[in-house]
């Protein structure tokens, strides 16, 4: 019989033999400098074999309890309402399979749920109150997502005439006054001035990928969507193709920024496709990016890109910068990425 030195010896001969032919080295990915979220998952691929499934719920679940920049998890970005609600995805680049929550109300661990749909379901997703019911059944508790942080921000949104707002084309005029809105005599002139709604401060997504030791690619986002939305928007955070999208034999993307706007373009699915006909993923990116400023010149967003090899790049638009943190071996850790934006 080998001993055990000597089977930990093979064991080791056969990772290191298949990370140098078939390139299967684990690597995460987040968007923003959410660290918290990168560090968190990195310890956990180098103390244990995690599934890259694995390190998107904990990258998503550590950014919520984290409450990220106020954008993910409980207690930020509040409706119209004053309440919180939020959006989360889990994609299996193995299976091209996915589970999702839109508007879950009054659940903190979206991501979670969003498993639990992928895994426990052969559904993809679930939304608003039905969705929480079927988060309590999985003995998640239901609580509020409300705290003094947002519930502040909501009373100043209020008091400064809710502005600014998601309306238009209605009456009274949405840029100078509160609701309830109803359709707009189109004899009547409404001021039609734009707000930019999404910023730096209001980026409202994280979006994580990873691989495992296996080579498999896994794809995921958790968010609270936009400030002051309409009651019952959902982004594009949890939308296959927009929010996040995988494919073992390719790569895997993810999308931030203004999901009303992203989520027309698919640039998730666009980026991977893009890899899959050849481009790096630093072309497949800005080719996701260049889609949409054609129709949307000032558009804010990012795209982050990853091959099934662990090659990765970005593009954004609307900012000057984007920063995004990566972890593996190759790089010693974590380390945090800036990209240029074209605008």
């Amino acid at each position: 019989m080998r001993s055990k030195i000597q089977l930990n010896f093979i064991f080791l001969l056969c990772f290191v033999f298949k990370s140098t032919i078939y390139g299967y080295v684990p690597i995460v990915m987040n968007t923003w400098n959410f660290t918290q979220a990168t560090e968190q998952v990195w310890s956990a691929m180098q103390q244990t074999s995690i599934s890259a499934i694995d390190a998107v719920s904990l990258a998503g679940t550590t950014c919520e309890d984290y409450q990220c920049d106020n954008t993910v998890g409980y207690g930020g970005s509040p409706d119209e309402n004053g309440e919180t609600t939020l959006d989360a995805m889990i994609f299996d680049g193995a299976t091209i399979n996915m589970g999702a929550v839109g508007g879950i109300r009054r659940i903190k661990s979206a991501i979670k749920v969003a498993r639990h749909v992928l895994e426990n379901t052969k559904h993809s997703f679930l939304v608003g109150d039905l969705a929480t019911e079927f988060a309590k059944g999985f003995n998640f508790d239901e609580e509020s997502l409300s705290t003094n942080y947002s519930v502040q921000l909501w009373k100043d949104w209020k008091s400064n005439n809710c502005q600014p707002n998601f309306w238009q084309n209605v009456e009274p005029n949405p840029t100078t006054s509160c609701g309830p809105y109803h359709v707009a005599d189109i004899s009547n002139e409404i001021d039609s001035k734009e707000w930019q709604h999404f910023a730096s401060d209001n980026h409202d997504t994280i979006g994580v990928i990873a691989i495992d030791q296996n080579g498999n690619v896994a794809a995921g986002t958790s968010t609270n969507g936009a400030n002051h939305k309409i009651p019952g928007r959902v982004g594009d955070s949890p939308i296959p193709g927009a929010g996040a999208y995988a494919d073992n034999e390719v790569g895997a993307a993810v999308a931030t920024g203004d999901g009303d706007i992203m989520m027309r373009f698919l640039p998730s699915f666009l980026a991977v496709e893009e890899m899959r006909r050849g481009a790096s993923p630093t072309k497949a990116a800005k080719i996701a990016i260049d889609r949409i400023t054609q129709k949307y010149p000032d558009f804010f967003g990012a795209v982050l890109v990853a091959t099934n090899k662990g090659d990765f790049g970005a593009a954004c638009n609307g900012m000057d910068s984007f920063p995004f943190c990566v972890a593996s071996e190759e790089l010693g850790g974590v380390v945090i990425k800036n990209v240029d934006c074209e605008s």
